[in-house]
């Protein structure tokens, strides 16, 4: 199948909260084989007065079957959080770029996922996995509902912050970094700004390769709107200037290559 971006029909195979707020969704759709690690789908609200889709990162697919993990943000995705098996569902897809995980080949990779950018950790670690990368998995949590954690284990050794120190360490994933003094070839992250600030500056510091995802409020999901840039050193072809769409540049960056 061609990678392009199109509306596509999915139904819902199940749906269920693994954590306050945060629910667990796969779907059935012909957009699932195309799938890179990194990438994300809109998911159209069923009320017509809200007409532009909810971008969502992908946590797992295989030929058939999309996974989304997604925290209810607003009203979208209290109406995603409502889907029942069965379900229809229209999505655009897919959309993004994607991790360069062939460039990861026999390399030690860290992945530092936090929060709600732990969810594309899962299909990034599996693809790594399978082309023979070395993986290490730092997930970042608010608390101990350490959603997704099996899940990770499946590719690789996990170790897990969370900010009031009911599991792992007390910190966030560069408290892990530091503390368990990890060598890497390459660091690829998904995160709250905050935190990808961070993977930059230490990366940077060090001289490792660094790949982070950036999240951001999105409107049109193709870059239409320019709605949803970031700044970087290069000048963007379509709008001349030093700046970047996420929802089609990246949302996957060379760190070097963004100025946040």
């Amino acid at each position: 199948m061609r990678n392009e971006k199109r509306k596509a029909a999915a139904k819902v195979l199940g749906n269920q909260e693994i954590a306050p707020g945060i629910y667990d969704m796969w779907l059935d759709t012909e957009l699932a084989g195309a799938v890179r690690a990194g990438q994300f789908i809109g998911v159209y609200p069923k009320d017509k007065s809200t007409l532009l889709p909810r971008p969502i990162s992908i946590c797992e697919a295989d030929e058939r079957k999309l996974r989304i993990v997604f925290r209810i943000a607003g009203g979208g995705t209290r109406e995603f959080a409502s889907y029942k098996e069965g379900d229809e569902v229209e999505i655009l897809g897919l959309l993004g770029n994607g991790f360069p995980v062939d460039e990861a080949m026999g390399k030690r990779v860290v992945l530092l996922g936090g929060g709600i950018g732990i969810p594309p950790m899962v299909e990034l670690a599996r693809e790594l996995s399978k082309i023979g990368a070395l993986v290490k998995v730092i997930a970042g949590y608010r608390d101990g509902n350490l959603f997704l954690k099996e899940d990770l284990e499946k590719y690789g050794e996990i170790l897990i912050a969370t900010e009031d120190g009911s599991a792992g360490v007390k910190g966030n994933v560069l408290t892990v970094m530091e503390e368990r003094g990890l060598k890497a070839d390459m660091l690829m992250a998904c995160g709250p700004m905050p935190m990808l600030r961070a993977v930059k500056r230490y990366s940077e510091e060090r001289g490792i390769r660094a790949w982070i995802s950036l999240e951001e409020r999105m409107a049109c999901g193709v870059g239409a709107c320019l709605g949803c840039v970031c700044r970087t050193k290069r000048t963007d072809p379509h709008s001349h200037v030093k700046n970047a769409r996420i929802c089609t540049d990246g949302p996957v960056f060379d760190a070097a290559d963004v100025d946040i």
